[in-house]
């Protein structure tokens, strides 16, 4: 084989190695991307990603929301949330629970949920007005937990037909969503927990101190635990 056709053959065995290191990285950084919503976490970690200075001004993160919970609770859990986020669904269904049997049900934590619909999620913005919605004949969290047990696919149709589940005044549900009452209530969810740092879903604040991801329950024991103290 002559020397240059040897320079060649190298040329090229180069030029596929580069194409091939080149699409590695950019799959690596960008090949969740999908999936993961902000702050959102994929895998939760062993130990809690907690933010405690500054820690937020809890009263800065109350609104008129509904409470779940004793409101006297001597630990507040302020979630922002987004009813069609994986990563917020699957908080709901691994670790909710179980706050709410050890914590919540024993008088120690009460929990406000506020809405962070992200822009990309179609449901989401209907999903929380809804949920909003069902808060005015006060089944707001009956609301909440069926948009998580059954999903939002179907949009307004689907969540008119939870309110019927849950046994609302459907005509008064009806006139709530269609006409957009509460986008303003969603709107002022959204923006405060920007103004607290939240970048993503599900961002939580136990009395004012940020946890940020669907973390596992051993994570919001231990945060929940330490305020206890």
């Amino acid at each position: 084989m002559s020397e240059e056709k040897m320079n060649n053959n190298w040329k090229v065995v180069s030029i596929v190695l580069i194409v091939l290191v080149v699409g590695l990285a950019y799959f690596a950084f960008s090949g969740n991307g999908s999936q993961v919503t902000g702050n959102a976490v994929g895998v939760p970690s062993r130990e809690a990603p907690v933010r405690t200075a500054p820690s937020v001004d809890l009263n800065s993160l109350m609104d008129d929301d509904s409470v779940e919970g004793d409101p006297d609770a001597p630990v507040t859990i302020v979630e922002f949330s987004d009813y069609e986020c994986p990563f917020c669904a699957r908080f709901y269904s691994q670790t909710l629970g179980q706050i709410r049997k050890d914590y919540v049900e024993t008088g120690k934590v009460k929990i406000v949920f506020r809405d962070f619909p992200l822009s990309f999620h179609q449901n989401a913005q209907k999903a929380a007005e809804a949920a909003e919605c069902s808060g005015e004949q006060d089944k707001y969290y009956e609301m909440h937990d069926v948009l998580f047990d059954k999903g939002v696919v179907g949009g307004v149709d689907t969540f008119k037909q939870y309110a019927v589940d849950i046994g609302l005044d459907v005509s008064e549900f009806n006139e709530c969503l269609d006409s957009g009452e509460m986008a303003s209530e969603v709107e002022k969810d959204f923006l405060d927990g920007q103004s607290a740092g939240v970048q993503g879903t599900p961002a939580f604040f136990i009395n004012g101190k940020l946890l940020s991801g669907a973390q596992p329950y051993s994570a919001f024991k231990q945060v929940i635990d330490a305020e206890l103290q």
